[in-house]
């Protein structure tokens, strides 16, 4: 049976039980933890996040004209006072770009690897364009790894095709032909239509040659 107690039971109670008194406390401060998280998101974090997805369009716009010296003027402070906002996350992404741009892989890799957003097509080319940074500082086993990985993030006819092309060419890099015609077969086999786009057949027998 649950003790059935009145107000000033439970105020003689929490004034003479020591036991008790830390367990209001703990519950307490719980409950207005939680209170005060729900309110954070729902007040502040919520419209903040929604106002931050306005901001990278500025920036799209100079992307979109080959302007990529203010694309990065714009983005770079946007990235910093958004961080971990949606519209801060898309903007690091598009940062990165800019940098690839620009031939700073290695500033754009630092900004792919903490772009963390839930669209997986975005996701996906995050981690591809990481294996494009790889491949142009050639460590091109750390291409392949991002590659691979992209590949498989996420099965469709455009991102898995294109990785899978990617990650051949960089299997030839290292030598590894056996490798590269496994991808370039599993093209032919899974993608036929970007298959024929780069007559895969081609590089399936290079990959055969001695």
């Amino acid at each position: 049976m649950i003790e059935q107690l009145s107000f000033e039971d439970l105020k003689n109670k929490f004034n003479t039980n020591k036991s008790f008194k830390l367990g209001t406390y703990i519950i307490g401060g719980l409950i207005a933890a939680v209170v005060v998280y729900f309110s954070y998101r729902q007040f502040i974090w919520g419209p903040a996040n929604e106002k931050s997805n306005d901001g990278w369009w500025v920036a799209l716009n100079y992307i979109t004209k080959d302007s990529t010296d203010q694309a990065i003027r714009v983005l770079e402070p946007f990235v910093k006072s958004n961080d971990g906002k949606t519209g801060g996350e898309i903007a690091q992404y598009l940062l990165a770009t800019q940098y690839m741009e620009k031939g700073k892989f290695s500033a754009a890799l630092n900004m792919l690897d903490g772009v963390n957003l839930k669209d997986t097509y975005v996701s996906t080319m995050s981690i591809g364009l990481q294996g494009d940074c790889y491949s142009q500082l050639k460590k091109y086993n750390d291409a392949l790894s991002s590659y691979t990985q992209a590949a498989d993030k996420e099965d469709n006819e455009f991102t898995t095709p294109m990785y899978l092309f990617k990650a051949g060419l960089v299997c030839e890099q290292l030598n590894k032909k056996a490798d590269a015609a496994v991808h370039y077969q599993r093209i032919k086999d899974d993608y036929p239509n970007y298959a024929s786009t780069k007559t895969i057949d081609r590089y399936i027998a290079r990959c055969a040659t001695k």
